[in-house]
């Protein structure tokens, strides 16, 4: 039995550093960045499409073409396509950001012949069928409706509405009618612009095997429709900032977002603001946590969060509180970026942060599917993997004094946009 009277030494996390991908093309010419680290039989395939909200004409047509793909092929129905990845022991999951869209594949080394014509199939010849698109219709307008009534969604959605507009692929909202108005014809159309071997990035990850790479080339190879990569201008978001308040009757707690316009990833200040929003509410030992919930008892859960996308990004504070506390929270919410504004980080608030976050990059290190899905974001973004060094970097070495003007230039309350729902 181990009995401990003293806390073990804390280590200094070392020797961060991603292992570079081996890249490789299909013969369609769509790369391929493959990490081949894994022990056991087990293979993840990504296929990355830009094929989100800025790369769409109607509204809603990025999620309902990534929904409705698994919906049924020329030779297959959704029964069959859900039968055979069961009956194989596989997955596949198609999920959409605001940028792009996913097909996400896992599979037994064995079965990867079995599974892989099929997942070609689905990207090649989806027959968007006109009975699931009614379903899915059916289905968001029904959740829409349960989403409307919680207070944390009306905020979210209208923090991003007055951001960026109501028109903008950044900041429209979806309704009951915007469902309503997608056809089978506007899927059809975001399919074949934007799920093309131009738009794609693959990212595969595990056991990899010779056999594998040649199943790749002879399904994948020539599977998706060919076409080139799509540029597109997304303008920026909307002069402000403004403070609303939106009436939700019969609820007893408030939902509270603050925040402003910020930048993509590859931006020069991103690395360090990604350190200083830790601090300010990136992690459970945060001062928001610290102060508005642990000392002051308004709320139990308050965050702050940097959300970045290809063409910009912005950054925002989140929280539910009862109704009688929402003046003195926001006012605490406030106090906290003025402090630090005014007053350099100690020493051991510097290092306990340092040590939270590089403890997690080396969680995202761990394992060959992990190491692929930093891959992913860094390449999908169009960033080199050195981009995770130098994060990693900034972590170690960013001066309490650097992280003091990021703090004077991102968080002056004059510039802080407000809903209140």
């Amino acid at each position: 039995m181990l009995i401990r009277s003293k806390m073990p030494d804390i280590q200094e996390v070392k020797n961060l550093t991603v292992p570079p991908p081996q890249v490789w093309q299909l013969p369609n010419g769509i790369p391929v960045y493959e990490t081949n680290l894994g022990t056991q039989d087990i293979v993840k395939l990504e296929l990355v499409f830009f094929a989100g909200r800025p790369y769409e004409k109607k509204k809603l047509a990025f999620r309902g073409t990534a929904a409705l793909l698994r919906e049924g092929t020329a030779r297959y129905s959704s029964a069959d396509i859900a039968e055979t990845f069961d009956y194989y022991g596989g997955s596949l999951s198609l999920p959409v950001s605001l940028d792009t869209a996913t097909a996400q594949f896992y599979s037994l080394s064995k079965h990867f012949e079995k599974l892989l014509p099929l997942l070609a199939e689905i990207l090649a010849e989806p027959a968007f069928p006109q009975n699931e698109l009614d379903s899915f219709i059916e289905r968001n307008q029904q959740r829409l409706q349960v989403d409307l009534t919680k207070n944390d969604v009306v905020a979210y959605r209208k923090f991003t509405e007055l951001l960026y507009g109501e028109e903008h692929p950044y900041g429209y909202n979806s309704y009951a009618d915007t469902y309503a108005a997608l056809t089978r014809d506007d899927l059809v159309a975001h399919f074949k612009q934007n799920y093309v071997t131009g738009n794609c990035l693959i990212f595969l990850s595990g056991k990899i095997t010779p056999a594998i790479r040649t199943l790749m080339e002879q399904h994948l190879g020539t599977a998706i429709l060919k076409g080139e990569k799509r540029e597109v201008t997304v303008g920026p978001g909307q002069p402000g900032p403004q403070t609303v308040k939106v009436p939700h009757p019969d609820k007893v707690q408030t939902a509270v977002r603050i925040g402003n316009h910020l930048f993509a990833r590859g931006h020069q200040d991103y690395n360090g603001f990604y350190v200083l929003n830790t601090i300010l509410g990136g992690y459970f030992g945060s001062r928001l946590m610290t102060n508005i919930r642990e000392k002051k008892g308004y709320t139990y859960n308050i965050y702050s969060n940097h959300d970045s996308m290809l063409f910009g990004g912005y950054f925002y504070v989140a929280t539910e509180v009862g109704n009688e506390f929402v003046e003195p929270t926001v006012r605490e919410i406030y106090r906290e970026m003025q402090k630090l504004q005014d007053k350099l980080v100690k020493k051991e608030e510097m290092e306990m942060v340092r040590n939270y976050l590089l403890g997690t990059l080396l969680t995202n290190l761990d394992g060959p599917f992990n190491i692929s899905e930093v891959v992913k974001t860094f390449i999908s973004e169009g960033l080199p993997l050195s981009a995770f060094e130098e994060l990693v970097e900034t972590i170690k070495t960013i001066s309490p004094k650097a992280l003091r003007e990021l703090a004077r230039q991102y968080f002056k309350k004059e510039e802080m946009w407000e809903v209140v729902v």
